[in-house]
């Protein structure tokens, strides 16, 4: 059964006009409950994870002044969020649902966090909408239980994951793949494993044949035992913090060729969600349904 991380949690009240999605985290599951995809025994609860999971990745100065809301007020804006103990609250929970989600897609093949992919956040600080960074903590967690050893982290968001690149630089133990937007945030990129930075405005099918032509190749040298996928929406052409052209027929496309892939090689991949940004939320909601309704179909 594909299980799937959400708590309530997820839709964190912010400031009106908070150009921050956050209502899909809502409508997302209830979408997938509606059209028949998912049943409530899809979803699982997070919770409040022990401390030492996210100390594997983020440093405990940082982690202090997240838990204790004493991060400075530049710190703070990086983030872009405001920052309340119910937003950390919410975050280290988002983590705990990608940790738990990982100990699912090894029994199942496959499992997701309806969030998650907070590829921003660095070993020592936050930006970007991103605090703590799920999918490094959940790698971080397999391979401390001896769950995992080479991890594969194929981050499609628009924006290049930066924190993710930043913890596992000098670890050949996990490779971060990063195929992003070349004229887009951050506008300092760090440096992955692979980086493949695509020009503005790319098309679904440029797109496709570069994903198609890449990741077998990199799977096929690094064997990996387990891979993250972070599969954001703000690829397409209707997004507003996204500088690419894909279609939402080239998104699914992209999540079916990924998930087909990881299914055929028989490796566990735990999916996060990552950005989306279109102006009409029904856009980020399909695109993101997408994702879910081919998993039910591959996997299940």
């Amino acid at each position: 059964m594909l299980q799937i991380a959400f708590h309530p949690i997820y839709k964190h009240p912010l400031p009106e006009r908070h150009r921050f999605p956050m209502l899909k985290y809502e409508l997302l599951p209830k979408q997938l409950l509606y059209e028949g995809t998912c049943t409530n025994a899809n979803f699982f609860e997070p919770e409040i994870p022990d401390d030492s999971h996210i100390l594997r990745v983020h440093t405990e100065a940082y982690y202090h002044d997240l838990l204790n809301l004493t991060l400075d007020a530049k710190a703070i804006r990086k983030i872009g969020f405001p920052l309340s103990d119910a937003l950390v609250k919410r975050e280290v929970m988002i983590a705990d649902g990608t940790i738990k989600a990982s100990e699912f897609a090894l029994k199942h093949g496959i499992a997701m966090n309806i969030a998650g992919g907070t590829h921003h956040a660095y070993s020592n600080k936050g930006e970007g909408f991103c605090m703590l960074n799920d999918q490094a903590i959940g790698a971080r967690y397999l391979q401390e239980n001896k769950l995992a050893t080479k991890i594969l982290i194929v981050d499609l968001d628009v924006h290049q994951g930066n924190g993710t690149a930043e913890i596992f630089q000098n670890d050949s133990s996990v490779f971060t793949f990063s195929m992003h937007g070349k004229s887009n945030y951050p506008f300092k990129k760090e440096t992955s494993d692979l980086d493949i930075a695509l020009e503005t405005n790319t098309t679904d099918d440029t797109y496709l044949t570069i994903l198609k032509e890449t990741l077998p190749k990199l799977i096929a040298s690094e064997k990996p035992d387990f891979i993250y996928y972070l599969c954001g929406v703000d690829v397409m052409a209707s997004d507003k913090l996204g500088k690419l052209a894909l279609t939402i027929t080239g998104c699914k496309e992209r999540d079916r060729f990924v998930l087909q892939t990881c299914h055929d090689l028989n490796i566990p991949v735990m999916c996060s969600m990552g950005g989306g940004y279109s102006p009409d939320i029904k856009t980020i909601i399909e695109a993101h349904a997408n994702t879910f309704r081919l998993a039910q179909h591959i996997y299940f």
